[in-house]
């Protein structure tokens, strides 16, 4: 799937499928470590950082634009989970984080996260992202809002190791998404970019008007 007419169809949370293990950068592949391996998060522990990236460059890989980690996604999501998150949302996202890498470790058989590739993630983003029924999602969101209600009443409360799956993913992916699309080069350089716009045409083609890209601003 090429990039640029990708990006037209995502919404910032919504909608991006898995990439394909053949789309995944050759770098990415490879046994050296990646630049970001010594990149220490603000909010999560290293090992989990490195995990995130190599888990957000499989969602969105380099191709002929840049991967999630080569526009600082990773950083982005560190970021905007310490600086904007309120603090319940921050534990929940920690709980959720580990739920998901520690599958990652025990199906990959590896003892530490600074050791996964992104191959690893492959089985279970295409799990844990695929298309849910309504009525799924619906059950999903009702769990959820009761797990955190009874958090912030300080009442004892466990949520399915499943559904936390699900919510990560399905989160980071947004995340990653709304980071990547926020970046000055993709917005400026993929995405149709006018900083100073001229006249409103309020029904045009947007194939006309911005040969199908989605606008930056």
């Amino acid at each position: 799937m090429e990039r640029r007419s990708a990006l037209k169809n995502i919404g910032m949370a919504f909608g991006y499928a898995v990439a394909t293990p053949t789309l995944i950068s050759l770098a990415q592949s490879c046994k050296e470590k990646m630049p970001y391996a010594d990149w220490t998060p603000n909010f999560l522990p290293k090992d989990q950082g490195y995990a995130l990236a190599q888990m957000i460059d499989v969602i969105l890989p380099r191709t002929d634009t840049p991967s999630a980690t080569d526009v600082n996604v990773h950083v982005f999501i560190d970021t905007f989970a310490k600086e904007v998150l309120p603090a319940e949302q921050q534990e929940f996202m920690k709980m959720a984080m580990d739920t998901f890498f520690d599958k990652v470790l025990a199906s990959s058989e590896k003892d530490s996260l600074l050791d996964v590739e992104g191959v690893d993630f492959e089985p279970l983003l295409a799990k844990y992202l695929k298309k849910r029924s309504d009525e799924e999602e619906k059950a999903h969101q009702k769990t959820i809002g009761q797990f955190m209600e009874a958090k912030i009443k300080g009442e004892a409360s466990t949520l399915d190791e499943e559904v936390a799956c699900f919510a990560f993913a399905d989160s980071i992916r947004g995340l990653a998404t709304w980071g990547y699309k926020s970046s000055e080069y993709i917005g400026e350089e993929v995405l149709a970019y006018l900083p100073v716009p001229g006249e409103y045409i309020a029904c045009g083609d947007v194939e006309e008007l911005t040969g199908g890209k989605a606008w930056s601003l």
